[in-house]
């Protein structure tokens, strides 16, 4: 935890209720959330679909720059937000699909429309980045729809000449993407834009995702786009798991509580193999799982 070495984090939900009871998770945070009443330098963060607020414990970045490009407006805080709430660093967040009418179904009716959804999802994820600190860059595009489709050459072009543009003068900045892990176009093609800029550390970007990378057939289509250079590494987020939900409520336009805790046991799976010998004993870890190509830009 970052902040006051005096404020001890609530224990976590035990190994196997991360899997059975969802609710243990939800409950762990609600007491989070009363404890950290007595925190210094609490942000209050108010989640722009529900209105409903929450604490969070704003971050001090020191270090190296980092350059977030993600896809979408929530798939930073989905899958890599655990580690910089760790390890907090200067960020700047740049979202390429920042036009969309991906809303949750029960929210199609009030919120029909791209200016609607688009101005939604910037307001969430406005509130998300908020404890980290983070700069925000939005490049315009509009996001894919079903049935998805492999990118268009021209629109990777595209979006590798805007990043271009941004990256430029930033060139202490360390650069992070999704691996792309998925089918998902839009992820495709930021992936292999950033690529193109020098990026060499990609997050693992919707792997908890049934319909994603758990599966044998998108495992190989991982493997033969980035062949053996890309190297697994996994860092430990078990201190910052419940700061992580707070982050993840934000984003109500695309999930609701009950599905908020698939993200953590993904973490959790992934951090399974930490484990020594299987030990139920030992406490339970969360984690992130990060690739590397050789090298840092």
């Amino acid at each position: 935890m970052i902040g006051d070495p005096e404020v001890t984090r609530l224990p976590l939900p035990d190994a196997d209720g991360i899997y059975t009871f969802p609710t243990d998770l939800i409950a762990a945070h609600r007491e989070w959330m009363d404890s950290l009443s007595e925190v210094k330098e609490i942000k209050t963060l108010t989640a722009p679909l529900t209105l409903s607020p929450y604490r969070v414990e704003q971050r001090k970045p020191s270090g190296r720059p980092v350059v977030v490009i993600e896809p979408h407006h929530d798939d930073f805080i989905l899958s890599a937000s655990g580690y910089f709430l760790a390890h907090p660093r200067p960020l700047t967040v740049v979202t390429a699909f920042t036009r969309s009418r991906s809303v949750h179904p029960s929210h199609e009716s009030t919120y029909s429309s791209v200016e609607a959804v688009s101005d939604l999802r910037d307001r969430e994820a406005a509130q998300s980045l908020l404890p980290l600190g983070a700069a925000r860059v939005g490049l315009g595009f509009k996001d894919a729809e079903k049935p998805y489709r492999s990118p268009r050459p021209t629109q990777v072009d595209q979006i590798t000449t805007k990043l271009a543009e941004v990256l430029d003068g930033m060139d202490e900045a360390e650069l992070i993407a999704p691996a792309a892990v998925t089918r998902h176009p839009d992820h495709l093609a930021v992936h292999e834009a950033a690529r193109r800029l020098g990026c060499r550390w990609f997050w693992e970007d919707v792997a908890f995702w049934s319909t994603y990378a758990l599966s044998g057939c998108d495992r190989q289509l991982f493997r033969e786009r980035a062949g053996d250079d890309l190297m697994p590494e996994v860092k430990d987020i078990t201190g910052t798991v419940l700061d992580k939900v707070t982050l993840l409520h934000m984003h109500g336009s695309q999930m609701h509580p009950a599905r908020m805790y698939r993200p953590i046991r993904h973490a959790h799976t992934v951090a399974a193999d930490m484990l020594p010998d299987a030990d139920s004993r030992t406490p339970s870890q969360y984690a992130e799982r990060f690739y590397r190509l050789g090298g840092t830009r």
